[in-house]
């Protein structure tokens, strides 16, 4: 088929196949930008790992069924024309006597994929890139939990150090441990007490990736009736991940098909992943946990990546590429940035990034039908896949472009985002949503007109300074949410013409 005229090139693709003791999954990956950008995401259980603490060797149905699987998986990385095609075979496939056998096969089968068996070293490494390509910041120890394995890494600075990998994966601790979550447990013990450098991370973040710990997470949301169902960058305290951890350890099998948002495809193993978190939480005594949806996958990802591009703000990459993608004008982010600059003097760093996110974010509504562009806006911003926004910064950047598009502040779409801000915060985005409104209102979304207005502070008052020769006048429109956003600020609002007298309201 031809392509459609004028129709953008396809961006390149890579893909991955994540072959796991539990689990395979292939994920295509579109472009190469700071945020990896999924296409494609398909997962099958093979239970690859069961059995081998007692035979050494990968499960034999868990292996025909891979050879099916990986023909699909190879099939559609090349339909959709990526490269390169790698797999990454984990914990089973390299502890397992008859691993290399079954990687030959494979290849045989499989010509021009790429299949690499992951060191434990390896494989904590790519973890550790994975949770940092979303979290850069990240300080603490990250725990990946496998079928197979547990991967513990110290991250400081931004970067990832000491590493060590431990036969802790929920299928291998079942069988070592007879089926007993409480046998689990003093074997977790004996295992952690092997790594002496935990001690150092005592008090800082626990991260935890892997799908026994997202399945966690997911039950967690479901009792709490939390309004974001998003795992990624989940955050609790240690508290409350205790008690999760003591509830989910201890409950029967009817009792966790019983509890909201479990999946069953997992109720076997959230004992045993319950089991390794008590013990860490023991061990570390973190301030927070944070669970990461991304791990492995995304490290794979980010190696690809130049040092100049892995070096970018996720968030703040996420909210350029918007910009691009959806905005009219690139140069129009830049100066709201400057233009709402005086409403927040003395701001912090990190409420100085999300005001610019905001910018950057605040005209991606422009091809909506005006009647949705609102609810549009804040859902794409809510829900959208970049793994550098927290649950907070969702929050506040979608609320704040809800009311650039000027939602109705009490709709119902907007209770989500309200529910995770405190009032400073969301007083801080309401002001910010207005402010961005007005300035729509006065430039068109052009940065030129937006030059010809100015405004500040001035004592009690919110002086807006409009220049007529820019095509700019104090009209009822503009009159109306110049005094919204003087009123959420505390102030009197007052509007001039430049150079001529005021035009006081």
């Amino acid at each position: 088929m031809d392509p459609i005229p004028g129709a953008a090139p396809l961006a390149p693709r890579c893909a991955v196949v994540d072959l796991g003791s539990n689990s395979v999954r292939l994920v295509v990956y579109d472009g190469l930008g700071r945020n990896p950008v999924a296409v494609f995401n398909e997962k099958a259980v093979l239970r690859l790992g069961r059995g081998l603490q007692a035979t050494g060797r990968l499960n034999e149905g868990g292996m025909e069924q891979a050879f099916t699987v990986m023909h699909r998986y190879h099939a559609v990385a090349r339909a959709m024309r990526a490269a390169p095609i790698e797999v990454l075979a984990t914990a089973a496939v390299r502890d397992a006597s008859n691993g290399p056998a079954f990687v030959a096969t494979l290849g045989e089968r499989l010509p021009g994929m790429t299949i690499r068996v992951l060191s434990g070293a390896e494989e904590a490494e790519y973890s550790a890139l994975g949770v940092l390509c979303g979290i850069p910041d990240a300080e603490g120890v990250l725990a990946d939990i496998g079928g197979g394995s547990l991967e513990l890494v110290r991250l400081a600075g931004g970067r990832h150090d000491a590493a060590r990998t431990l036969g802790l994966g929920v299928i291998r601790l079942a069988e070592r441990a007879g089926g007993d979550p409480e046998r689990a447990r003093a074997i977790v013990e004996t295992e952690l007490a092997t790594v002496p450098w935990l001690a150092s991370a005592e008090g800082r973040d626990l991260y935890l990736v892997g799908g026994a710990w997202r399945a966690l997470a997911r039950a967690h949301m479901a009792q709490l009736a939390y309004p974001l169902q998003m795992v990624h960058q989940y955050t609790i305290g240690r508290d409350e991940a205790r008690e999760l951890a003591a509830m989910i350890a201890t409950a029967g099998r009817r009792a966790l098909e019983r509890q909201p948002g479990v999946p069953r495809r997992r109720i076997e193993d959230l004992p045993f992943a319950a089991a390794v978190l008590r013990r860490l939480l023991r061990v570390l005594s973190p301030r927070r946990v944070v669970f990461s949806a991304s791990g492995l996958r995304e490290g794979w990802y980010m190696r690809r990546l130049s040092a100049e591009v892995r070096a970018q703000d996720p968030l703040l990459a996420a909210a350029h590429h918007y910009a691009g993608w959806l905005g009219r004008d690139t140069a129009m982010p830049p100066a709201l940035i400057d233009w709402t600059a005086p409403l927040f003097r003395g701001e912090a760093a990190e409420a100085a990034r999300l005001r610019a996110s905001a910018c950057w974010m605040s005209d991606l509504g422009s091809r909506d039908h005006p009647e949705f562009r609102a609810e549009q806006a804040f859902l794409r911003v809510f829900r959208q896949p970049g793994i550098g926004l927290d649950h907070h910064a969702r929050a506040f950047l979608a609320l704040a472009v809800a009311l650039r598009y000027e939602a109705d502040p009490d709709t119902a779409f907007l209770r989500p985002a309200r529910a995770l801000l405190d009032v400073a915060g969301t007083h801080r985005a309401e002001v910010l949503g207005m402010a961005l409104r007005l300035a729509y209102t006065l430039s068109a979304g052009t940065p030129e007109l937006l030059t010809g207005a100015t405004l500040r502070v001035e004592g009690n008052r919110l002086r807006l300074g409009l220049d007529p020769a820019r095509g700019l006048f104090v009209g009822e429109g503009v009159l109306r949410r110049l005094d919204r956003l003087a009123q959420a600020l505390g102030l009197e609002a007052v509007a001039e013409a430049t150079g001529a007298g005021p035009a006081g309201l």
